[in-house]
């Protein structure tokens, strides 16, 4: 008769041995239930050159080894911000150039034109409530800045804008830069520019400022506008909390003689593709 005693110390022994087996209970020296595996190098019959280390298959990319490439994870190239698109610059069909940039609009759309309109003015919704007002995206200093600029951005913040790393992907923020070019080339565009056979629309997206000082300065002290009527919307004398810190000054509503609104622009409801050199890097 088994005592207590024994039970006690043989019950460890029968778990032990139990965990060396497959479901059935069954020992089975080699499989996934213990641990077993194979050693580097070591022949096996499974694959063609009956080896156990394969070589990884075309087009793999090991983890952290993508952002490797500084100028279209990081917007710099030797530290310096790029001058160019490296998406842009990798596309190779103009159907590709065409879904790249509706990408990079229909983004601009979702996460950039409540702040900066959908002209790219620093129009938008939440700032005609009282939100800080970003700079137009047509005044000199940002039509002259590098496209590395507008990732950096997007990547790390800028004043009053925070961050949009964790929610826009590294890929989209070039396709939303891409853009932002776009915007600027239809708000300062000539009737030159229209290809040929392309017939323009008579309805206006897009109503540039009557006054460009009707909003007041932006954060950076540059003067953009928004159309009729936004001086009058912007809360507390027409100024947000930033603007009476930086000892802005209530800006001046239009009056019944202002000077005649300039011809509406607008923003390409579907953008054609650009053929030729003149289009290939844009």
């Amino acid at each position: 008769m088994i005592s207590f005693q024994n039970a006690k110390w043989a019950a460890p022994l029968v778990l032990i041995g139990l965990a060396g087996c497959t479901r059935d209970y069954k020992f089975q020296p080699v499989d996934m239930w213990n641990g077993s595996r194979l050693k580097p190098y070591e022949a096996i019959n499974f694959f063609e050159n009956n080896g156990v280390s394969q070589h990884p298959p075309s087009g793999t990319v090991a983890r952290g080894q993508e952002r490797l490439d500084e100028p279209t994870f990081y917007g710099t190239q030797n530290g310096a911000l790029v001058t160019y698109n490296p998406i842009m610059r990798a596309s190779t069909t103009p159907g590709a150039t065409k879904a790249f940039l509706e990408r990079g609009q229909e983004r601009y759309n979702i996460y950039c034109q409540p702040c900066h309109g959908l002209g790219g003015y620093g129009d938008g919704m939440i700032v005609k409530r009282g939100f800080a007002k970003p700079p137009s995206y047509h005044i000199d200093r940002l039509r002259n800045a590098p496209e590395g600029h507008y990732f950096d951005v997007m990547t790390n913040g800028y004043g009053s804008m925070y961050s949009y790393a964790n929610r826009v992907p590294p890929q989209d923020r070039w396709a939303i830069a891409a853009y932002i070019r776009v915007l600027q080339r239809s708000q300062n565009a000539t009737l030159a520019d229209v290809p040929a056979g392309v017939k323009l629309g008579t309805t206006p997206l897009v109503q540039p400022p009557i006054n460009p000082h009707n909003m007041g300065p932006s954060a950076g002290r540059e003067y953009h506008g928004t159309g009729p009527g936004g001086a009058g919307e912007m809360g507390t004398n027409g100024l947000n909390e930033e603007d009476r810190t930086l000892g802005g000054a209530k800006p001046p509503v239009p009056s019944a003689d202002a000077p005649a609104q300039p011809i509406p622009r607008t923003v390409p409801q579907q953008l054609a593709p650009r053929t030729g050199a003149a289009g290939a890097n844009r």
